[in-house]
């Protein structure tokens, strides 16, 4: 049998204070919502709880968490993985994301603050950097934050919460980093006409251009992404 090989997770994880359960949920997160790892990497336990200095109980109530929040699965053979989305399963909370977003933004734009109102043309400016980076994978944080920003003035907290519950089950995949460059501007001109409408109050506007921006990105997506997008697969690690 050859040699096990470790894991490429392990070399991301952050760990400023061995001993303390507590950040071990967060540091897991915080790599499976930044891209930082892909979709089937293994999430070795005992490696993990080795790491932090802690027992196998915390890491395994963390990725139970995980599990719930449809970050992670579990594998029989591998063990706790990062969720993998079949294309159905992401066209699927594509809608649901579609669905919230729209129900927010209404309301968002009746009741945005000026402060609110400035802080989504920062954001969109943060955005339109990446693009002049060329840099994906910060361009597809920044898409998370203006989104998040555009439906944040709303207050309809529960939604709010849903809504972005159902982000966190599709960054593992980085949808917009995975995109060609045409592509992404195509989007990101939908992002530029959404702040347009947005800031002058177009409600009726601004829900056909994100209605457009949904069906853009289903379809982008629904095409191979592009072999020097495509993440490297980690190292294949054991079973917990």
């Amino acid at each position: 049998m050859p040699p096990r090989r470790r894991s490429a997770l392990l070399a991301r994880l952050v760990v400023d204070e061995p001993g303390r359960p507590q950040i071990i949920l967060g540091e897991l997160r915080r790599l499976i919502l930044d891209g930082a790892v892909p979709p089937g990497t293994v999430i070795p336990l005992r490696e993990v709880a080795e790491l932090f200095g802690v027992s196998h109980i915390p890491v395994r109530e963390a990725l139970k968490t995980l599990l719930g929040a449809g970050l992670v699965r579990h594998d029989e053979e591998l063990g706790y993985v990062v969720a993998h989305l079949h294309p159905e399963e992401l066209r699927e909370m594509y809608i649901v994301r579609q669905a919230l977003e729209e129900a927010a933004l209404s309301a968002a734009v009746a009741r945005a603050t000026p402060a609110e109102r400035a802080t989504l043309a920062q954001t969109f400016e943060a955005l339109e950097q990446t693009m002049r980076d060329d840099d994906p994978v910060a361009y597809h944080r920044q898409s998370r934050r203006f989104h998040l920003a555009l439906t944040q003035p709303s207050q309809l907290f529960r939604l709010l919460h849903m809504l972005e519950a159902a982000w966190n089950v599709t960054e593992p995949v980085q949808p917009m980093a995975q995109v060609g460059q045409p592509d992404r501007m195509r989007l990101h001109t939908d992002h530029a006409l959404m702040l347009d409408a947005f800031l002058n109050r177009d409600t009726p506007r601004l829900i056909a251009i994100a209605q457009r921006h949904h069906q853009r990105l289903e379809s982008v997506l629904a095409e191979p992404a592009p072999a020097e997008l495509a993440p490297p697969p980690d190292d294949i690690s054991f079973a917990q």
